[in-house]
């Protein structure tokens, strides 16, 4: 992606760049007409930005308008268009048991998916090669080169720093103190935005799932050992360290049931990795079965001691109820009925919209956000490729 100065390092040329590339990115296309009501430019002055945005490939004519804007009848108006085209975003998860990846254009529009089972116990590099032939296999379908990845966005577990790597990480062999920001971004050539998988979907549900429009949000990816991702007006809680939303560990100051026999309907443990155990559970309990219903029900009661713990803390308004067991959906009523026992003010609390695709998606928002960081820059210029 080129400069969106075009050259021009003045700091006023670059504030004009934005809001043009904004405006336009607003509408399917702009007259001149169009944009000097929305920036406030004068024409001048709007068509020596056009012709810098249009050397860095960002903006391209789309054609006439007719006799508009004032002119003679029968001469055209120039219209103009942002390149969402002239790059690509690329959003991945990676779970113990599935690897997905979405593309997406520079305005977010999705172009297509794709995903694949893993093992639970691969290792870290058989789970890194996992991830680049996804998006291998992605690229290929949409017959897209990897040279035109701009940005791209991970949802992991654990605990993810800031530079990227795995601070901590239970679910995955392998997985603590990878630099799994470094390792990608050298696959991929492009700069790879690392993120907590519940933190990820938050952001997803926020973008275009259940919690559109909200600003104080806790997502939580309801597997045996859960995990929360919060906003705090608009803003993604992430903690000192990376670690917040980590209640999955919550069940250890009681020295409760472990989260690999809160399910068990046998006496024996549960893989809580295992979709499909956990699935049948759930299925078994609606179905009438006695030991399936008190399975989930202490899986119930742990849920609303943890979710609790975060609703008290942090008085969201919303809280969304994902992850990627069938089912879950289901205990989104009886949930908000035991908060009403715990809460002083009991939030709204809906099943996610998103589902499976929720972590992915969020990871592609943080590919769009950071795109978005450089071609609204008005402190630097974006670095060419």
């Amino acid at each position: 992606m080129g400069s969106l100065t075009g050259g021009d390092p003045s700091l006023l040329r670059k504030i004009n760049s934005a809001a043009v590339l904004r405006a336009l990115r607003a509408a399917d296309s702009c007259s001149l007409t169009d944009l000097a009501r929305a920036t406030g430019l004068s024409r001048p002055t709007l068509d020596v930005v056009l012709e810098g945005l249009a050397e860095a490939g960002l903006v391209a004519e789309s054609g006439a308008a007719g006799a508009a804007e004032g002119r003679r009848p029968g001469r055209p108006a120039r219209r103009f268009r942002f390149r969402a085209e002239a790059g690509r975003l690329l959003g991945i998860e990676i779970g113990a048991r599935r690897l997905s990846a979405v593309l997406a254009d520079l305005a977010g529009h999705r172009l297509g998916s794709v995903a694949r089972e893993v093992p639970t116990r691969a290792t870290a590099e058989t789970r890194l090669a996992g991830v680049r032939a996804v998006a291998a296999e992605l690229l290929a379908q949409c017959e897209v080169d990897t040279g035109t990845l701009r940005a791209v966005g991970v949802g992991s577990p654990g605990i993810v720093v800031a530079d990227g790597s795995v601070g901590l990480c239970t679910a995955l062999p392998g997985w603590t103190g990878l630099p799994l920001g470094e390792r990608l971004a050298a696959a991929f050539g492009c700069p790879v935005l690392v993120e907590n998988d519940a933190n990820a979907a938050v952001l997803a549900e926020r973008w275009v799932g259940a919690a559109t429009g909200a600003d104080n949000v806790v997502m939580v990816l309801a597997g045996l050992s859960p995990g929360a991702g919060s906003l705090i007006d608009g803003r993604l809680h992430r903690g000192h360290g990376g670690a917040a939303g980590e209640i999955g560990a919550l069940h250890l100051l009681g020295r409760q049931a472990t989260p690999e026999r809160l399910l068990s309907t046998s006496g024996e443990p549960l893989d809580p990795l295992d979709e499909q155990a956990v699935a049948r559970v759930f299925a078994a309990a609606r179905g009438g079965d006695r030991r399936a219903g008190a399975a989930v029900g202490r899986f119930v009661e742990r849920l609303v001691h943890d979710v609790a713990a975060l609703v008290l803390a942090l008085d969201p308004e919303l809280v969304v109820i994902g992850g990627w067991a069938a089912g879950l959906d289901g205990l989104v009523d009886p949930l908000r009925h035991e908060l009403e026992r715990y809460c002083l003010r009991t939030p709204r609390v809906v099943a996610s919209a998103l589902g499976g695709a929720a972590v992915a998606t969020g990871a592609l928002r943080l590919a769009l956000d950071r795109v978005e960081e450089e071609l609204f820059a008005v402190t630097g210029e974006v670095s060419p490729r």
